[in-house]
């Protein structure tokens, strides 16, 4: 028995396999040993059965973690997100020896996990695939922040199912899977899966080997974002410091051009040798053109830009609005020449290679050198805007000065007064804007004419004899700038400045009785409109009206000492009868007449025709009605002070 009890012990140190332990007692049976000493050779070869198994067991622990230790040490070095995750994987997949792992990460706002890597796979478990949130293994350990394992996945019943994860757990072949979640700081990042195609029970030591790998995938996979995050804003910093870089000497190369081109104004040179340098800077076709549109300067000289009139007009004020070049499309820039709220001009850059934010900086100083020889070519220090804006405002309030001192101050801003001029006031439907602004400025200064703003309209002064056309040119235009209808009421004409302020009140009439008749986009002057321009105004200007209509002959009554004012009465008390008027007069029929021609000469050929007397017969009536409630007044005082 001794002998067979040290076989045992040659055969646990030789690591013999089991069957080798099952000889030892077969031939100790037929040698016919005792009942008692099989037992104890049964016993001695179990127990050695048994330390054979734990050496085992601790020779696997042992190789776990060795593995585990190279798996620490792989993960340690930078790899990209996406190629740590493959290491991750194959990593786990050899650790126990299984057929499959693979990595998911939640996607909460498509309400599901995705495969971002996968190792072993055959077909459905690719980068990408899709899985649910409502079943399987992966999500019991996720929500349970442990792992979860089952070794017959189709047939364990302990755990939700989800069928699309079924259906992959079918097309895979796999029996046995353990899910593991990967946590960072309390937070899981995703899920670590690992599987194999025969049912297989995972022990407490594989278990844990798991869990201390995704523990490390964890770190690693932290570290790995962050490190590609911190590549990111190096990169951006890069970038940065080189656009810096490069706005810097873009910025110096600006000054440069820019001084060179003050330099050259500053010497003399004149528009020609602008454009001609400015062009060259530029790298294209310059054209400089006047406040009306006209071609100052070119270079080439044989340019010419390809866009419309109406579309220049309309992207020029835009850009005098915004004070900025604006590109009409990817070969040309207009830019406005501009002193204060005046705009003096436009560029107009063609290039054939397109142009570049650098060219939109230049072109913006070109714009500045120009303005300052226009301004010089001009004679005046600063923009002559601001001093036509004062005469205006001038004329409106009703000037001291006399007619002679008020033409000859507009003749030194280049405005012949004592021209007929018509008043027009437009407004906008959405009232008056930078654009309508700037379009007033440019129009005023293209038709040698006068402009201001007052409140939500604008006022403009203009040369001619036809105010109904000058108010339908203005509300077409600034209508087609703006794209919203415009009303304009027109009066005049008058080579008077002194009469500008009536003018402008009687044209304010008109706006206004057009505003009450809701006629917005309509034109309309005190003839078209008459009384009615009068009557239906917000504040009817009686006394205005009155003016416009008979002040003339009111005003030759009281400086001559005539009675042209009763003789209109009579006149029409008598039905329009010179002799009849006369009866009533108890004067000579020629009295009459002579007096009749003399009211024509005040108030103008057609004062008979029907429309015109209507107004006049009006006018007396109000007139006449002003004086019987002064004498009440006055008679109402006297008995007061009685």
């Amino acid at each position: 028995m001794a002998d067979e009890t040290l076989e045992i012990l040659e055969l646990l140190q030789k690591e013999a396999p089991p069957a080798a332990f099952e000889d030892l007692l077969r031939r100790a049976r037929e040698k016919g040993s005792s009942g008692p000493e099989l037992a104890r050779l049964a016993r001695a070869s179990d127990l050695s059965l048994s330390i054979r198994s734990l050496f085992v067991r601790r020779q696997q622990r042992e190789a776990g973690l060795a593995a585990l230790v190279d798996t620490a040490r792989d993960l340690t070095l930078p790899y990209e997100p996406d190629a740590l995750l493959k290491v991750i994987t194959r990593r786990a997949r050899l650790l126990l020896g299984l057929d499959m792992a693979w990595v998911t990460f939640d996607d909460f706002a498509e309400h599901c996990s995705r495969v971002r890597a996968a190792d072993g796979h055959a077909s459905a478990l690719t980068i990408g695939f899709t899985v649910p949130f409502d079943g399987g293994v992966g999500r019991r350990a996720a929500d349970g922040t442990a792992p979860f394992w089952t070794a017959d996945y189709l047939a364990d019943e302990s755990f939700p199912h989800s069928e699309v994860i079924d259906d992959v757990v079918r097309a895979e072949g796999l029996r046995a899977v353990m899910a593991v979640p990967l946590q960072y700081e309390g937070a899981v990042l995703g899920v670590l899966y690992v599987a194999d195609r025969n049912v297989r029970h995972f022990p407490p030591d594989e278990v844990s080997l798991m869990s201390s790998l995704a523990d490390l995938a964890a770190v690693a996979i932290e570290k790995a974002r962050l490190l590609e995050q911190t590549r990111h804003e190096v990169v951006e910093l890069e970038e940065g410091t080189t656009r810096a870089l490069d706005s810097s000497a873009a910025a110096a190369h600006l000054r440069q051009v820019h001084g060179r081109l003050l330099e050259l104004v500053l010497a003399g040179g004149g528009l020609d040798s602008l454009a001609a340098n400015a062009a060259g800077e530029l790298g294209g076709a310059l054209a400089i053109r006047d406040a009306g549109g006209h071609v100052l300067s070119a270079h080439p000289s044989e340019e010419a830009p390809p866009i419309g009139e109406a579309e220049l007009r309309g992207l020029l004020l835009e850009a005098h609005v915004e004070r900025r070049p604006l590109r009409v499309d990817d070969h040309t820039l207009v830019a406005s020449v501009a002193a204060g709220k005046e705009m003096l001009g436009a560029l107009v850059l063609v290039c054939e290679d397109g142009v570049s934010d650098f060219q939109l900086e230049l072109l913006a100083l070109t714009a500045q050198v120009v303005a300052v020889v226009l301004l010089l070519q001009r004679g005046v220090a600063g923009t002559g805007s601001q001093l036509r804006e004062e005469l205006f405002n001038e004329l409106l309030r009703g000037s001291s000065k006399s007619a002679q001192q008020l033409v000859e101050h507009g003749r030194r801003l280049s405005v012949d007064l004592d021209e007929p001029h018509v008043v027009v006031v437009a407004r906008p439907a959405e009232g008056v804007r930078g654009r309508a602004v700037a379009w007033a400025s440019s129009y005023a200064h293209r038709h040698n004419g006068l402009t201001m703003v007052d409140g939500e309209v604008v006022v403009l002064l203009l040369p001619g004899c036809d105010p109904e056309g000058g108010a339908r040119k203005v509300a077409d235009e600034l209508g087609e700038v703006l794209g919203v209808p415009v009303t304009a009421g027109a009066a005049g004409p008058t080579a008077d400045p002194t009469a500008v302020i009536r003018t402008h009140e009687e044209a304010r009439r008109c706006l206004d009785a057009l505003t009450v008749l809701d006629g917005p986009g309509c034109t309309a002057t005190s003839g078209q409109l008459g009384f009615l321009g009068m009557l239906l105004a917000d504040q009817p200007d009686i006394t205005g009206f009155v003016e416009a209509t008979i002040g003339p002959v009111l005003d030759y009554d009281n400086q001559q000492y005539t009675e042209l004012v009763p003789t209109l009465v009579a006149y029409f008390e008598s039905s329009s009868s010179p002799s009849r008027a006369a009866e009533t007069l108890h004067v000579h029929p020629n009295t009459v007449s002579r007096r009749l021609e003399r009211i024509t000469e005040l108030l103008g050929d057609d004062w008979q025709k029907p429309a015109r007397l209507l107004q006049v017969q009006l006018a007396l009536q109000l007139n006449r009605t002003r004086k019987v409630l002064s004498r009440g007044r006055r008679t109402r005082s006297g008995r007061a002070a009685v």
